[in-house]
């Protein structure tokens, strides 16, 4: 009892003063890795969930993780939420399909066991897409989400917010380790969603769709990814992200500019006054 006591105690000790912030929504089968990953280095992990029915809680709690429900807030809410949540000096910011690799470990406990400057670390995140490590289409990918707690804040459009620090930032060696999608399927399912979310929030700040976000953005987003990050190294997982980035911005002008005509059309009901009614036919009066 004693000797579980003290080890207990020395572990404790040897985690830095930092939180782990997670969101949650059916995570079962991700969650485990993402939480061996960081339990030796963070002295709090916190999840904000939104309604899990699988066995989610359950291994948040096994991992000694302060657990709540909160019905979906949307993104960018949802995140601050957990970051608010937070009681280290230091918060690290993951999904839970992701996890820290034992280089990115080194360098965060290096960095938090010193002093520094900056408010802010970015690291960078490196994806695993159907069965293989993406080196070129979505790598490197610099994401800020080490960062002093009192000094940042999610912000952006929904469904992809991101962190904001007041300070400066730097970068930090090892990769965030990213296992994106189960399949084919759950990707292009994902793209979808997330479109119509971009379209809601794009609509909401009263931008508009014009020809050329139909016609010439989707063949941007694709060379983007297939060119200018040479994604077709990656081959034929290359080219299948690069089409993905392709149906995906289509389909957010396209929802956006759903939402355009039913607006216009609902306006022209609203405006139409009603038909006249045709006057019935007149008695005649007796002489």
């Amino acid at each position: 009892m004693r000797r579980a006591a003290a080890i207990y105690q020395w572990r404790m000790q040897s985690r830095l003063p930092l939180s782990v912030a997670l969101i949650t929504l059916n995570e079962e089968a991700n969650l485990p890795r993402c939480l061996e990953s960081i339990r030796p280095l963070a002295a709090e992990i916190v999840v904000v969930d939104s309604g899990s029915t699988d066995r989610t809680e359950e291994i948040a709690r096994h991992a000694d993780a302060v657990f709540v429900s909160q019905t979906w807030q949307g993104f960018t809410r949802q995140k601050n939420s957990v970051l608010e949540r937070c009681t280290q000096p230091w918060v690290l910011c993951l999904d839970a399909d992701e996890a820290v690799s034992p280089e990115l470990a080194t360098a965060i406990r290096q960095v938090l066991a010193g002093k520094t400057a900056a408010n802010g670390f970015r690291l960078n995140r490196r994806t695993s897409y159907l069965g293989d490590w993406i080196w070129h289409a979505w790598y490197p990918e610099w994401c800020l989400r080490l960062v002093r707690r009192e000094t940042a804040r999610w912000t952006g459009a929904d469904p992809h917010p991101h962190l904001l620090v007041t300070g400066d930032t730097e970068k930090l060696e090892g990769d965030l380790l990213h296992y994106s999608y189960a399949n084919l399927q759950s990707h292009f399912e994902r793209n979808i969603r997330y479109a119509r979310t971009s379209a809601d929030s794009l609509a909401q700040a009263g931008q508009r769709c014009r020809w050329y976000h139909l016609a010439i953005s989707p063949w941007l987003a694709l060379g983007k990814r297939l060119v200018l990050k040479q994604g077709f190294r990656d081959g034929w997982r290359g080219w299948v992200i690069a089409y993905s980035a392709f149906l995906g911005v289509l389909a957010k002008y396209a929802f956006l500019f759903e939402k355009q005509v039913q607006a216009r059309h609902d306006r022209q009901v609203t405006r139409t006054p009603p038909a006249n009614k045709s006057p019935g036919p007149k008695s005649s009066e007796p002489a």
